[in-house]
């Protein structure tokens, strides 16, 4: 075997493979010998089938698959002679071949992995979120949890914003109905943004057994392009007002919460030990977000185009299911490839640096540390000890538990490095919310 290396780019290359086509022909002469001796062909007796006939019957298929051996091989060992690292899948190309050549020819084209140069991390400057919880916080979110029980009761009066209202509606655009503009019977709770606000708002007033006509001009950029930036006339009939009807925050409240004395205090305290738990993940995700972002922004990386195909495939794989389990039809939405291609590449280049930060400072994971996050994430089930013992029954349901330990030890290392700024926050600034 004879190989070289072409270089087409940064990480693209062109490997050239020759072996004697009469090494070829040995290995087909070879399995179709062996096929002889069990080949199962009318007339003939097995194993008494003459090798003429068996490579008539054969030969085509078996020297497909000698061909298919040779290349994978081949490519194989010249990786291996070369010492190049290959990203992804090469792709194969047999070259044209004259009567009676003497050697067989291919290329293979391939990417190969960067040389990952790690930036200057030293004095990189990481903010770090500072949250107290305070009595406001907790009655908020006690508003929150009273309002997930929430129930509806028939009211005598006119809609408001906050009550719950049955509908049938009618929608006409230049005189004629159009796809999604009719239903009856259709619910929804004033004021929480469910449709369109031009929609909602003419129905607060209205009383049951009472129609409105109005007209809503759909935003430029509704999802439904056959209707975006015109102009609708809906006939709307009130059917129904229900008002809403919050539980009292008193003993019974608390023991639907899981408090089993009903005390009111142990139910606050509850509460409150929940969002300093929910703020110091939040903080502890802020800050691996810059940590992230500061090896992105000192390490100039290119990333293999075929790695972030596979990865970008993930995503919408991931995407899909997503869309699936909130009962659509994933196969029938369109998902544009470059709505995740900079997600992709980001991912495939962090990973890429990652490696490279566990290789050289030796911050691979320890099995105690594994357990750790895996103990962690079982205490948010009914019965932790199973969920511990699922995980470690299968090496693919670690790994999950294994990558974050990782990113947990890159993110140390690097913080070891930075400036640490607290930055003080109140609980809606940290969650997002203001």
């Amino acid at each position: 075997m004879q190989a070289n290396v072409e270089d087409l780019g940064a990480l693209e290359r062109r490997l050239n493979v020759s072996v004697p086509q009469e090494n070829i022909e040995s290995e087909v002469e070879t399995r179709l010998k062996r096929l002889a001796r069990t080949a199962k062909i009318h007339g003939f007796r097995p194993g008494k089938v003459p090798l003429k006939i068996v490579m008539q019957q054969y030969g085509p298929q078996v020297r497909q698959e000698v061909m298919g051996d040779v290349l994978q091989k081949n490519f194989s060992e010249a990786v291996r002679e070369k010492k190049l690292r290959v990203a992804g899948y090469p792709r194969f190309e047999p070259k044209l071949m004259e009567e009676n050549a003497s050697e067989f020819e291919f290329s293979a084209t391939f990417e190969v992995y960067p040389d990952v140069v790690l930036g200057e991390l030293s004095g990189i400057r990481i903010e770090q979120p500072v949250v107290d919880i305070t009595g406001a916080d907790v009655d908020k979110t006690l508003e929150v949890l009273r309002k997930q029980r929430v129930q509806y009761e028939p009211a005598e009066r006119s809609a408001q914003p906050g009550d719950r209202v049955n509908i049938d509606y009618r929608g006409f655009i230049d005189g004629e109905e159009f796809a999604g503009g009719k239903a009856e019977n259709f619910t929804l709770v004033l004021g929480e943004g469910r449709l369109l606000k031009d929609f909602e708002e003419p129905l607060a007033g209205m009383s049951a057994g009472q129609s409105k006509t109005f007209e809503v001009t759909f935003p430029a950029d509704y999802h439904g392009k056959e209707i975006a930036g015109k102009t609708a006339t809906f006939e709307v009939r009130l059917n129904g007002v229900e008002a809403a009807s919050l539980p009292e925050v008193d003993a019974e409240f608390a023991r639907s919460l899981g408090v089993a004395d009903g005390s009111i205090d142990k139910m606050r305290d509850e509460i409150q030990a929940n969002l300093e738990r929910e703020v110091s993940k939040r903080v502890k995700a802020k800050i691996k977000e810059q940590v992230m972002q500061a090896l992105l922004d000192t390490t100039a990386i290119q990333a293999p185009k075929a790695l972030v195909e596979v990865e970008l495939e993930r995503l919408m794989q991931d995407a899909r299911h997503d869309l699936e389990s909130r009962g659509m039809n994933a196969k029938n939405v369109p998902l544009p490839r470059d709505l995740f291609h900079e997600r992709a590449q980001r991912r495939v280049s962090l990973g890429l640096i990652l490696a490279e930060l566990v290789k050289i400072h030796g911050l691979h994971t320890r099995p105690e540390q594994v357990r750790a996050v895996v103990e962690d994430l079982a205490q948010s089930y009914e019965n932790p000890d199973e969920v511990v013992k699922w995980h470690y029954s299968s090496a693919d349901r670690l790994q999950g538990a294994e990558s974050a330990v990782l990113e947990d030890n890159v993110v140390t290392w690097v913080l070891e490095k930075a400036v640490i700024v607290d930055k003080q926050m109140t609980l809606d600034e940290l969650m997002g919310k203001s």
